[in-house]
Order: structure tokens, then C-alpha cells, then sequence
């Protein structure tokens, strides 16, 4: 498949994450434009889960091959999408890849169980021992539903008001699937790959008001997971051995570790044994969410009736003891037309 050329886009959004609340940043957005001029735009929205950001996951574009070299984009979802005649963007969510990481900057802001990974780049000397210096998590449900209708409306404004295919990885459920419950006249469809589901979820225990904040958590400053002890903090990592074991062929990781620290320009300069040489991190934010779960899924009927709804598991999704299915399909961010390699856990 040969290459096509992206389009990048900055989108503007009033931040609703607490440690920036009010603040006017900027979205990443990266679009392929599949149709063709005069037709009617069929535009899809693609949306990273927990930790991989959203390039590496959906457009991995490999190392120049072959005679004449040329990029390998036999890897990248997006563009074989785009190469089928749909309008493709593909966007990160605050905390994640090339959009704002807020109080991701300062290492004491790290998980204190991962600590240890920043101990020699850029080093944690200085770090309070017990606690981060921001002692919350970053985003929840209703900032990152917020940022997703942010761009939901960009691109709906740049494709005749049409309806948005939504394909959303792991973590992404608990974004893109009650934001689909929420606002079913703007989702054309929605694909859920290896989606996470707790059947007994946090949520508003409120059937009138089912995506309301569950009771006692104090929006709008800093929900967080209970001890606050164990999840007070902003920011997870993971480093590149924990990344490579997850993918099973060696060069293909290696090429994902590489897109990903291309997205991230601070996490590259951390980690590492060795004071100088630091071979990077995949920083990724800490989320509360909620409104996601067997009470909330069967809101409206909307899910698999003015919804349609494929959900697609592999042997190393985790899955809950109970789970819903709307569809039946099979495939893999890693996964190209000669090749399947085990993908990591988003």
C-alpha cells in the first residue's frame, strides 16, 4: 500500500480536566482524506486506549524496505482505511501522545510503584517519597467525553454534517460508549477492539441520570479511585522492556517503541540505567471513569439498534466474567496483510 500524505491538526478545546480546567489547548487531530472530490465524505474517528497513543496504534508507518526504500504502511489501520475511500482522523485524548499532558511533565508526578523507572533520567531525588506532587488523576469520564465531542463537531463541520464511524481500542470504550449512548444522532457506528467492560462499573446509581458523576465524587476538582493512597497520581508508565514483551516479533516492537517516542518528546529523555542515555518511557495518563457497565450499556436500546456495534476480543484481551457482544469480527492494530504479531495491552 503506498503512503498518504496526513494532514495534522490542532483543535481547540476548553480543558474540563481539573488540573487545567478553564484553559484553552489544543487537541491533536491527524486526518486522511479518502474520498474523493464531490463525493460524500464517510468519515471515520479513531480513538487510543489506556497507554499506547493513538499514531503508533493506528498508523504505524515502519522503516523504509525494499529497492527503491520506501515506508512500510502495511501496519497503519488508518491509512488502508483511507486507501478504501473514508475521510480517517485519528486523535489524542489530553494525557496522551501529541496532545497536552498536564502535571505529566514533573516525574514526581509518576505512579510511586513505578518510580523506580525515572531513578537515573531524569531522576526522582528531589520527589516527596509517599506521594506525587499533583496527588490526583488526571482526567474522568467527563472531561474526555467533552474532548471527544470537541472533535466529534470539527469533523463533522469539515464533512457535511455526516455521521461518525467511531473505532475505539481497549480503554476507549469507556469513552466512545457512553458518549454514543449520550449523543446517538452524531455516531454512524461503533467498533470496540478488545474493549474493556466492568459489568459492575462505576456510576451515577441513577437511572434518570445515569451519566451523572457517581455519588460523592467531587466534580469539578479531583475524583479519584479509592485508597487515594493507591491512585492518587496523574501518570503511569511503562517502560521498553514491558512494552516488548506484549508484541512477539522483536523489529515490529522495536518500530512501535520508536512511534511512540516520536510522540512523546519529554517521555524519550526519561529512563534508563544509565545517566545520559536514556532509552524513553511510555508516559500515559490515569484516569477515573465511570458510566460504563451493565446498567448504563442498555440506555435507549441505542447500542446494536440506531447504533450498530461490533465488538471484537482476541486471546489476549482481558475480559470480564461477564460480557456483552453486539457483533463479531476479528482484528489487530499489529496485524498487516503477511504478518500477525501480538498487540500490546492500550
Amino acid at each position: 500500500m503506498s503512503q498518504i500524505d496526513p494532514v495534522d491538526h490542532r483543535v481547540k478545546h476548553t480543558s474540563t480536566i481539573p488540573a487545567n480546567a478553564g484553559e484553552e489547548i489544543e487537541l491533536f487531530v491527524r486526518e486522511y482524506k479518502g474520498t474523493g472530490s464531490g463525493s460524500t465524505p464517510k468519515p471515520v474517528l479513531m480513538l487510543h486506549g489506556r497507554s499506547v497513543p493513538a499514531l503508533p496504534g493506528f498508523d504505524l508507518v515502519r522503516p523504509s524496505q525494499g529497492s527503491p526504500p520506501h515506508p512500510d504502511t502495511s501496519y497503519s489501520w488508518a491509512q488502508d482505511l483511507a486507501g478504501h475511500h473514508y475521510d480517517v482522523y485519528i486523535m489524542d485524548l489530553q494525557g496522551s501522545g501529541r496532545s497536552p499532558r498536564p502535571k505529566m511533565d514533573d516525574p514526581c508526578n509518576t505512579n510511586l510503584a513505578q518510580r523506580d523507572l525515572l531513578k537515573t533520567n531524569p531522576g526522582t531525588g528531589n520527589c516527596p517519597p509517599t506521594a506525587a506532587n499533583y496527588p490526583h488523576q488526571l482526567g474522568n469520564s467527563k472531561s474526555e467525553w467533552d474532548e471527544l465531542s470537541t472533535v466529534v463537531k470539527f469533523i463533522r463541520a469539515r464533512c457535511n454534517n455526516e455521521k461518525i464511524a467511531f473505532i475505539g481500542w481497549s480503554a476507549a470504550a469507556f469513552v466512545m460508549g457512553p458518549y454514543t449512548l449520550q449523543n446517538p444522532g452524531h455516531v454512524e457506528s461503533l467498533f470496540l477492539l478488545a474493549p474493556i467492560f466492568p459489568p459492575n462499573g462505576r456510576w451515577s446509581t441513577n437511572t434518570a441520570a445515569p451519566f451523572a458523576p457517581p455519588p460523592g465524587t467531587p466534580l469539578p476538582t479531583q475524583p479519584e479511585s479509592k485508597p487515594p493512597a493507591a491512585f492518587g497520581f496523574p501518570m503511569n508508565l511503562t517502560s521498553k522492556a514491558g512494552l516488548q514483551a506484549t508484541i512477539s516479533d522483536e523489529k515490529l516492537a522495536d518500530d512501535v517503541w520508536q512511534a511512540i517516542m516520536d510522540s512523546d518528546s519529554t517521555g524519550q529523555k526519561w529512563g534508563g540505567a544509565t545517566a545520559g542515555a536514556p532509552e524513553g518511557v511510555m508516559r500515559w495518563r490515569n484516569s477515573y471513569w465511570w458510566g460504563w457497565n451493565t446498567s448504563t450499556a442498555p440506555h435507549g436500546s441505542t447500542l446494536g439498534n440506531a447504533v450498530p456495534v461490533c465488538s471484537s476480543t482476541g486471546s489476549r484481551t482481558e475480559r470480564p466474567t461477564r460480557r456483552r457482544r453486539w457483533g463479531r469480527c476479528c482484528t489487530s492494530p499489529y496485524r498487516s496483510s503477511t504478518r500477525r504479531s501480538r498487540a500490546p495491552r492500550s
